[in-house]
């Protein structure tokens, strides 16, 4: 490529100047905004440049930066494609297309190397987690995936077809797209499908329990989605459930005026929707005197789960911030079981890797509330299938 060691160049002084205070793709957005002169195919490349770069961590450190930038795209991708001019011969005869392969090649030509830094935080990760393989997969891009809405299958192939993007089924409705796929136009959104990972649509196999308390056929079920913010829980729970009488919450007023418009695309109509902060005893007075059956609290974390998609995270990311997320969650949980019925069901959701946001809740959920019995637990691993990872745990409240 005639122009790669500049768009090396580029990413290396975009890289330096980022303060990690808000998301990468925003700051590349005003970058770019602010200097006219890289055209898309410029912008493109650089940005893939930077990506790659956060995808390995802390492990380029003590490494010059253009030399660890190319490493970092030796290491991201299946073979040289654009960037073969970049690399010397035996760089370029050592392309497996094995990712540990790449690790190992890496390893022992550059000094500093540390693989053991692509994902800094291992000490905190869930014991559930394979730690190579979950490290590994920050070197790869997730796919995007799409849910496909019951009833709506015909309408989504045909869709995806007509817009020439191709997809793999990995269920009846769940589809893998290409991580960039354009979806604007395609079908219509939140009716048809909703954009929605893997593994957050694989909760719907624990929500089947909530009809368990449905009293007959055509009886709804009361929910809370206390966390709602876009509603994917909610559009979820309605597919799965069906029939119910929904709440959603969330603090923030704009995410709610969203989360409105996204419910009337769904069409879902019937529900009550207000401004909570649970972090604090309940106050809102729409839900003075109300219980529920199910209860979904898909909880504010540290989103180590989803670090695939924004590998800036792997690099900025406090782990001080782990213990403050943890107490936010138990501030949560503790102020949103009260208005949960006997025999209900919780189900407490993070796209967290970190034991102290998803095991260590389990057993502070089980020595404050002796009455939540836990049902079922399970990480979701979405890393072996470039996707996000999760974990969900289920409570019933005993009588």
């Amino acid at each position: 490529m005639k122009y790669a060691e500049n768009y090396l160049r580029s990413a290396a002084a975009i890289i330096t100047a980022y303060n990690g205070d808000t998301p990468f793709a925003g700051f590349l957005k005003t970058h770019f905004a602010a200097n006219k002169k890289f055209g898309s195919k410029d912008r493109r490349y650089i940005s893939q440049i930077c990506f790659c770069y956060f995808r390995t961590g802390n492990s380029m450190i003590g490494i010059d930066m253009e030399l660890a930038l190319k490493a970092a795209l030796y290491l991201c991708n299946n073979e040289p494609g654009v960037w073969a001019d970049l690399f010397d011969e035996q760089w370029l005869q050592n392309w497996p297309l094995a990712v540990h392969q790449r690790i190992d090649f890496v390893k022992n030509h550059l000094a500093y190397f540390n693989p053991t830094q692509l994902f800094p935080f291992v000490s905190f990760l869930s014991k559930t987690i394979e730690v190579d393989k979950f490290c590994e997969s920050h070197l790869i891009q997730p796919d995007l995936f799409i849910r496909v809405r019951p009833g709506r299958l015909p309408n989504v192939i045909k869709a995806l077809a007509n817009a020439g993007i191709e997809y793999k089924a990995i269920s009846e409705s769940c589809f893998a797209l290409p991580n960039g796929s354009k979806l604007e136009g395609v079908g219509e959104l939140d009716k048809d499908y909703v954009v929605q990972d893997y593994s957050s649509q694989q909760t719907a196999q624990i929500m089947e329990a909530g009809k368990q308390l449905r009293k007959g056929k055509d009886a709804s079920v009361d929910i809370w989605d206390c966390c709602a913010a876009s509603g994917g829980k909610s559009i979820l729970a309605r597919d799965v459930l069906g029939n119910m009488e929904l709440t959603v919450s969330d603090i923030r007023k704009s995410i709610i005026q969203n989360l409105a418009q996204r419910f009337e695309r769904a069409g879902i109509r019937k529900y009550q929707s207000l401004i909570a902060d649970l972090s604090k005893p309940i106050s809102a007075p729409e839900l003075a005197g109300m219980q529920f059956d199910l209860i979904i609290c898909d909880a504010p974390c540290s989103g180590s789960g989803t670090w695939g998609r924004t590998p800036e995270q792997l690099t900025q990311f406090n782990d001080q911030q782990i213990s403050v997320f943890q107490q936010l969650q138990q501030q949560i949980v503790q102020h949103a079981l009260p208005k949960l019925r006997s025999n209900g069901y919780f189900l407490y959701i993070t796209c967290s890797v970190f034991e102290g946001e998803n095991e260590a809740m389990i057993q502070f959920i089980e020595s404050r509330f002796p009455f939540m019995k836990l049902v079922e637990q399970a990480t979701i691993k979405g890393y072996e299938l470039k996707a996000d990872t999760m974990f969900v745990a289920l409570f019933k409240k005993l009588n």
